[in-house]
């Protein structure tokens, strides 16, 4: 499940291949051909090709995210990882934070937010979702990934609040919202999305065009979330998500961020009064995650009185 611009990023071989297949297989074998794009959606950036920046951030990392006490959990999907802070003065701590990255990313990128609700004194689980950082597979979609939310939050929480980057902001929203087949909702608080998409018709649409799928694939690319899910890839929009909950919610996003349009915030932020949109400026899609504005702003949300939180 990846962003519009990203859709180059997880196909490994020549993209001019892969269109030519696709428009040789529809005219034959439609159906076919649209779960097997779905199946190139969903595939899960090689960690060994990460770069060498990327590296050496997760050296730089590594005493910070061997403070954590990591836990191996099972959904009915398979294995993932999360890995559990605790306050710096020990304990479990007053209140428990969900913290989920984004697509090709990892819980070593929400260290400046993790490290803020430390120091707000609140525990913190971050989830590696399936096909990223230390958790099992190289497979990744919307179902996936909820049920990963659902099993922390039976493992290790309640959460009184999630915390989601890019597609982990749509994967909280889903999970608080119940949009899975057979998966209940999962209850917090508070939520609080940085950079997130609204619609996941906009990224499906997005890699459908850049691969060049032709109607008939499209419709069965589309069929295929239907299949998964339980539930037609219109149902996924954010901003209708959002309306059914009452539960206070905080929208980060960068008005220069290149992968998911800033616009996507201003969607999400007509669901009701309930919703408060703020910028952080100059931060771009990933930059935004490190940016100390943002952990503030995340921290202070976070532990802000309920009464508080309710009138904004």
């Amino acid at each position: 499940m990846i962003e519009q611009n990203e859709a180059r990023k997880m196909i490994s071989f020549p993209l001019q291949l892969v269109r030519g297949l696709f428009a040789i297989a529809e005219p034959v074998a439609p159906r076919l051909t649209g779960r097997a794009a779905f199946a190139l959606f969903c595939r899960t950036p090689n960690p060994r090709r990460a770069s060498p920046r990327a590296r050496e951030a997760l050296r730089v990392a590594h005493p910070f995210m061997m403070e954590a006490r990591r836990h191996w959990l099972t959904s009915d999907y398979g294995h993932f990882v999360c890995h559990e802070f605790r306050p710096p003065a020990g304990g479990m701590g007053r209140a428990t934070a969900l913290v989920v990255h984004g697509w090709g990313s990892r819980s070593e990128h929400m260290r400046a937010i993790i490290e803020e609700l430390r120091g707000k004194g609140m525990r913190v689980v971050a989830l590696d979702l399936p096909g990223h950082g230390a958790s099992a597979g190289r497979r990744l979609n919307m179902a996936m990934a909820v049920a990963a939310v659902k099993t922390a939050e039976l493992w290790l929480g309640p959460f009184s609040v999630m915390i989601g980057h890019s597609l982990g902001g749509a994967v909280i929203v889903n999970a608080a919202v119940g949009s899975i087949e057979g998966i209940a909702p999962v209850a917090a608080e508070r939520l609080v999305t940085i950079a997130a998409p609204n619609a996941m018709q906009h990224v499906f649409d997005g890699f459908a065009h850049h691969c060049g799928l032709g109607r008939r694939t499209r419709e069965a690319f589309h069929a295929q979330v239907e299949y998964v899910t339980g539930q037609p890839l219109r149902a996924f929009e954010g901003a209708a998500q959002l309306a059914r909950l009452s539960v206070p919610v905080l929208v980060l996003h960068a008005p220069d961020d290149r992968e998911v349009a800033p616009e996507d915030a201003d969607a999400l932020c007509r669901a009701g009064p309930h919703v408060e949109r703020r910028w952080v400026e100059g931060t771009g899609h990933r930059r935004i995650l490190s940016d100390r504005r943002t952990a503030l702003q995340v921290g202070e949300f976070a532990v802000r009185p309920a009464f508080l939180a309710a009138a904004q």
